[in-house]
């Protein structure tokens, strides 16, 4: 059996593995717990009760978190002409056209968040199988296929993230940084919690939500009573 850290057995004494916790106790109980070296990712994590081999069950939608998520988001633009312009005033940190579609199919994945114009998807068609999976691809659905770039790029730095069902049905998504005042934390845990809500499939009966969980990096999880 795998032995657990110092750090590790005193972060257990402070939680009670048999409770469900409110949203705000359970952040507060977070922020007790045992430090790491460096500032941790705070996580939701949900089981939804859906059936994610039915195309009408797969839960994804957008939400910008009113506090962001403490991380430096690298927004990678494909378009053209002007658009380049516009793309590189409002902040995007790679922008181009053919060029980025070559370095990308040649192996770079430095960025965040790809976002495209219309007149591009053509020709990022060849590039499905490697941002498809890595959740990276533009989509109309998620406002990153769109002519107003200067608009999206300003949503994604503000904060605007995606989230999808995965195979398992489950959906992950961190809400903040455990350095941020518990406030912070609660209010774009509740966005996500609304937009997740919103996103339901009509298709879906009973119990939306299975289980939910909050966490920090390397640390314990604690059961969230939704």
């Amino acid at each position: 059996m795998k032995s657990r850290s110092k750090r590790y057995k005193e972060s257990e004494k402070k939680v009670d593995a048999n409770k469900t916790y409110g949203l705000k106790e359970a952040i507060t109980t977070l922020k007790e717990l045992a430090p790491i070296k460096f500032d941790a990712s705070v996580d939701l994590h949900f089981n939804l009760n859906v059936d994610s081999k039915k195309s009408d069950q797969l839960v994804r939608g957008t939400v910008i978190l009113p506090h962001g998520t403490g991380k430096k988001i690298r927004v990678m633009v494909f378009c053209k002409g002007e658009s380049e312009k516009i793309a590189k005033e409002a902040g995007a940190d790679y922008v181009g056209s053919q060029e980025l579609i070559d370095k990308v199919s040649q192996g770079f994945l430095g960025f965040d968040c790809a976002i495209a114009t219309p007149e591009m998807m053509k020709d990022l068609s060849r590039l499905g199988k490697i941002l498809g999976p890595r959740g990276l691809m533009p989509s109309p659905k998620t406002g990153t296929v769109t002519n107003d770039i200067e608009k999206a790029i300003r949503d994604v730095k503000k904060g605007k993230v995606e989230f999808r069902t995965d195979k398992q049905g489950g959906i992950h998504l961190s809400v903040g940084k455990i350095s941020f005042p518990e406030e912070k934390i609660y209010d774009n845990a509740v966005r996500l919690i609304d937009a997740l809500n919103e996103a339901r499939p009509h298709s879906v009966k009973g119990k939306f939500v299975k289980s939910a969980f909050i966490s920090s990096t390397m640390n314990l999880g604690l059961r969230l009573e939704i």
